[in-house]
């Protein structure tokens, strides 16, 4: 499986923006993802992208704020975040996995993770 390394994490005002980065060991993947935890709560899917697809799906509390992006050639995935919201603080991870099938959502299909990187916005 490939070693996912974050970065890009930090603390910003509401309404800032960050870009997260993830970059993977090497290119056994179909499909790269980052999720989120917040204290006391469920890790959750924010956003995924197929390596060889052009399918990209984001969860709802982010599409129009976030973008997800591949840079294939680097192995690197990244997260723009706009606009960011109090409700957006969480520790982030990247997720890959090598099977399809299972809906993006489902932190079991995903083998391969990375460390997280703090995201704090701050009013």
């Amino acid at each position: 499986h490939v070693q996912l390394v974050e970065s890009g994490g930090g603390s910003v005002q509401a309404g800032g923006s960050l870009r997260l980065s993830c970059a993977a060991s090497g290119s056994n993947y179909v499909i790269i993802a980052w999720f989120r935890q917040a204290p006391g709560k469920e890790r959750e899917g924010v956003a995924a992208h197929y390596r060889d697809l052009n399918d990209i799906y984001y969860d709802d509390f982010v599409k129009g704020r976030f973008t997800i992006s591949l840079d294939k050639a680097k192995n690197t995935v990244y997260l723009q975040m706009n606009s960011l919201k109090l409700e957006d603080s969480a520790m982030y991870y990247c997720a890959a996995g090598v099977s399809y099938g299972s809906p993006w959502r489902d932190v079991k299909r995903y083998e391969s993770w990375g460390q997280g990187t703090q995201v704090t916005v701050s009013s």
